[in-house]
């Protein structure tokens, strides 16, 4: 079982940065694969960035450039660099591990671009 704690979303003016955290409980977070999707609204929930348990990374396209993956094994913390900011990216972020039929996600932080 991983329980899974999003944070660092907030309000941000276009052209601006922010850095979201998931933090994972449990054990092993080092085998999952993670991953961010995000929710905007009238929307389906989107694919945003991916990184394996081996470091491998996968970005969407609207997001490539922009924003950055990472993990910490020793911490059990997934990030998001998120740069360059823009309108369209306002949505909810949410953090996804998994592992063959195992798939967590966590409850989702607000990221908010003005113009």
């Amino acid at each position: 079982q991983v329980q899974l704690v999003e944070s660092g979303g907030g309000l941000v003016q276009a052209g601006g940065s922010l850095r979201l955290s998931c933090a994972a409980s449990g054990s092993h977070f080092n085998i999952y694969t993670m991953a961010w999707y995000r929710l905007a609204p009238g929307k389906q929930r989107e694919f945003v960035a991916q990184i394996t348990n081996g470091g491998g990374t996968n970005y969407a396209d609207s997001n490539k450039g922009r924003f950055t993956i990472a993990r910490d094994n020793a911490k059990n913390t997934l990030y998001l660099q998120m740069n360059n900011l823009k309108v369209e990216d306002t949505a909810i972020y949410y953090c996804y591990a998994g592992i063959g039929d195992l798939h967590y996600w966590g409850q989702g932080t607000q990221v908010t671009v003005s113009s």
